[in-house]
């Protein structure tokens, strides 16, 4: 059974919500998602809900694949850390997690800009580590493919382990700025990583001092076994997508067997998975509204959205007819995550047409629809039971669904004591209930000093 209050996280993929067409709505923003005041006033809202994170999620290319890509499916978007460094400034407790590509960046550049956010925001900045797994992402990058898939969480691995040791290069105390001694910082306590690795040569240190949180947090979104094993050795919060309660006692159940082999308790480990919040004056009435949703989507935008995700042209198919027989896990260098989702909706006899509207209806996580008090009982029931930590909020429309749950939904479940009416001070770990990490270098100094 879970304890504390609910975390909830407040997503943007598309600027417009997270159905693949609601920039078609007539009520969704048109040039203003390029626009800091729109975001503004939508993480404003937020942090008057007391939501505890946005998530500005990312990719590094247009979507092109097949056909339509590229002229009907919303997915320019603003740099996200341009938008978040911003966003700090307008705002003093929300946290700012944003996504970052460890295939196609580099780990010292990485290293700086999350710092430098958590500096800026006081403690409020969280990486979301990718693995990028999009064609068109690797034709950005000199390259003519992915990396392949197994490679991609080896070299992410030794990624994350440099761009932590830079965070740690300078020691808390290292940062004197002694103007009677002359000494900026302590040399004893600022040092070089040295980092000689398959993938990277980082020498180190970095050039900003430690981050108020020690590392910024650390979150994942992959569900592949590489993505389960790389969050559960690696990661603070996972963004899990699962369908019902049941398989979300099951995926903690599965999580937390893999934390115990790297040595690590449930509760270091927020499970948060994606829901579709619709809030309406009744069930029948925010189905509607999802339906009309569906309406706005071209047959063909969802067909090839399917063919990126399945990594096979199924423009030649019959939409009326059975999805092919898919790439075989082992052998695709695609998300896994993806692949495996289609294939579970292909064994369910659906249609390549049925399949494709399930996709757009942002990636099959669950739409939570109804009034305030019905949204509420259904959040309580999965965190009670213990299939979440809490909710990756995943708006189909932009901005009213999000103001409608930060409006009606929050005071329902602050009503029941379940989630916070003021922010906790301290950094986004420190609200989360999750440690600051220790400093490798203090710590290796400390045992060896203990040693002799």
């Amino acid at each position: 059974m879970a304890h504390g209050h609910i975390i909830l996280s407040a997503f943007f993929f598309n600027p417009q919500g997270d159905h693949r067409m609601s920039w078609r709505h007539p009520r969704a923003p048109g040039r203003e998602i390029l626009d800091f005041d729109y975001y503004r006033d939508l993480v404003q809202a937020a942090e008057r809900a007391k939501i505890d994170t946005i998530f500005v999620a990312d990719h590094v290319s247009i979507w092109d694949s097949v056909k339509s890509g590229v002229a009907h499916y919303a997915n320019a978007r603003l740099e996200p850390l341009t938008l978040l460094a911003a966003l700090a400034g307008v705002t003093r407790h929300i946290g700012l997690i944003t996504t970052a590509s460890s295939s196609y960046s580099e780990p010292y550049n990485v290293a700086r800009f999350f710092a430098s956010l958590d500096h800026i925001s006081k403690g409020r900045a969280s990486w979301n580590v990718v693995t990028s797994a999009m064609e068109e992402e690797a034709k950005n990058f000199g390259r003519d493919g992915n990396i392949d898939h197994a490679l991609r969480y080896e070299r992410a691995a030794e990624y994350l382990d440099i761009v932590k040791a830079l965070w740690d290069s300078w020691e808390d105390e290292a940062l004197l700025i002694d103007k009677e001694s002359g000494y900026f910082a302590d040399p004893a306590r600022v040092h070089a990583i040295n980092h000689k690795g398959p993938h990277f040569r980082v020498r180190g240190p970095l050039n900003v001092s430690r981050p108020p949180q020690g590392h910024p947090l650390i979150v994942q979104a992959g569900s592949s076994e590489d993505g389960k094993n790389f969050a559960t050795a690696h990661a603070d919060a996972h963004f899990a997508i699962f369908s019902t309660k049941e398989d979300g006692v099951g995926y903690r159940k599965d999580i937390n067997e893999r934390l115990a082999r790297h040595g690590r308790r449930p509760e270091s480990f927020k499970i948060l998975p994606g829901i579709l919040p619709i809030v309406a004056g009744s069930k029948d009435e925010a189905l509607e509204r999802q339906e009309y949703l569906q309406t706005l989507l071209p047959d063909q935008v969802g067909i090839d959205l399917l063919s990126s995700w399945s990594g096979l042209d199924l423009s030649a198919y019959p939409p009326d007819g059975p999805v092919p027989p898919l790439p075989d896990e082992s052998t695709f260098n695609g998300g896994h995550t993806s692949l495996n989702r289609v294939r579970q909706w292909a064994k369910q006899n659906l249609t390549l047409r049925e399949v494709a509207r399930r996709l757009s209806n942002s990636g099959s996580v669950p739409t939570v629809a109804g009034t305030p008090v019905e949204i509420a009982d259904q959040l309580e029931d999965w965190f009670v039971a213990g299939a979440a930590d809490g909710f990756n909020l995943m708006f189909p429309l932009l901005p009213e669904d999000w103001h409608a749950f930060a409006e009606k939904v929050v005071p329902e479940l602050q009503r029941r004591g379940l989630f916070r009416t003021e922010y906790e001070p301290g950094t986004l770990r420190d609200r989360l209930g999750l440690p600051r990490p220790a400093n490798r270098f203090a710590e290796q100094r400390d045992n060896e000093r203990a040693v002799s």
